[in-house]
């Protein structure tokens, strides 16, 4: 068992707080980069890092809190990025100053390298207009979440509370469900930033072939969510544990609808599925704020359900006994077993 005096070395409250913090910051910041890229306001301010013209954080404000919608949004959305930047200083300060695990430093870097990276990303978007980059900057974004989220987890009381092998009863394999989930949802993620930025000008075979991937990858995350549920269901783990796996699942399931619901609202009801008497007449404006809605409310979702598996998959690490198995790398260094 860790001892009073780990847990106040090892659990430097301050650098959670942070962590937590650069997590809550960023799930915002992709609803409204989700919103940027479903108005196409990519190009409403057409210079960077400057707005019109002016510092970015110097911008009247009343000129963009009163202006156009799309203006709204690009602007707050390169703000919101900003704060995310300035929190992961934050978090990299403190956990330098706090913080004695190496590789726990290194994840707080490497939080602050993906900031950095995503920002510019950003501008070389909007400088050079090009939609490569956009699906780059749509994939980054997730991934930055879930690693906030990660950093959330390791420096929690939960993980550094760690238990004794002979009262781990979960097998690796039911925790390597999580690594599948985890990397089908981001799989997901990719083929729907494809989605999000096709060319207009793509083969339609090219079309097909990603919703129909994207549409056997939905089902295969929402599966493999539902086994793991059924597993854990045999397994005795503290019962947050288990309400976080069914959390995953729902949402898993909601995302499925949202999926349905985001084709329908962006390209109509599937011909193959025949045509209903109340569907008759039934016409979603193109960009309003009803499909801006359920189309957001998707790809938000889908970075949702990376930080869920991201922490299911942590949390479930410290139940898991890994002394089964063996590792042709051996362990790392400054990670407990």
């Amino acid at each position: 068992m860790t001892s009073l005096s780990d847990l106040k070395t090892e659990h430097p409250k301050w650098v959670h707080r942070c962590a937590i913090l650069l997590a809550c910051t960023t799930f915002p910041l992709i609803w409204v980069g989700g919103l940027v890229t479903t108005y196409d306001a990519g190009m409403a301010v057409p210079d960077w890092p400057n707005t019109y013209g002016y510092n970015m954080f110097l911008y009247p404000p009343t000129t963009w809190l009163s202006g156009p919608w799309d203006l709204l949004i690009e602007h707050g959305h390169r703000l919101l990025g900003s704060l995310a930047g300035l929190v992961a200083i934050g978090l990299v300060c403190v956990a330098l100053k706090f913080e004695r695990r190496r590789w726990v430093k290194a994840l707080c870097l490497l939080a602050l390298g993906l900031v950095i990276a995503q920002g510019t990303l950003g501008g070389i978007r909007v400088l050079a207009a090009d939609r490569a980059i956009a699906k780059v900057h749509g994939c980054v974004g997730p991934a930055f979440f879930g690693l906030s989220v990660c950093i959330m987890v390791v420096t929690s009381r939960g993980w550094v509370r760690r238990l004794p092998l002979d009262q781990r009863n979960l097998k690796p394999a039911t925790w390597a469900l999580t690594l599948v989930i985890l990397g089908l949802a981001y799989a997901q993620l990719v083929l729907g930033a494809n989605l999000r930025h096709i060319n207009l000008e793509s083969d339609p075979f090219v079309f097909r072939a990603i919703v129909l991937f994207h549409v056997i990858g939905a089902f295969a995350v929402w599966f493999h969510g539902l086994l793991l549920r059924r597993r854990l269901r045999r397994v005795s783990l503290p019962q947050g544990l288990k309400r976080a796996v069914a959390l995953l699942t729902l949402v898993l399931t909601l995302q499925l609808g949202l999926g349905l619901g985001t084709w329908v609202v962006k390209w109509g009801w599937p011909m193959t599925w025949g045509q209903t008497s109340w569907l008759t007449g039934w016409v979603v404006p193109a960009k309003s704020m009803f499909q801006a809605n359920v189309v957001t409310f998707h790809v938000a979702t889908g970075s949702l359900i990376i930080a869920l598996s991201v922490w299911v998959c942590f949390r479930l690490a410290r139940v898991t006994n890994f002394s089964r198995i063996s590792l042709p790398f051996g362990r790392i260094k400054g990670v407990p077993a």
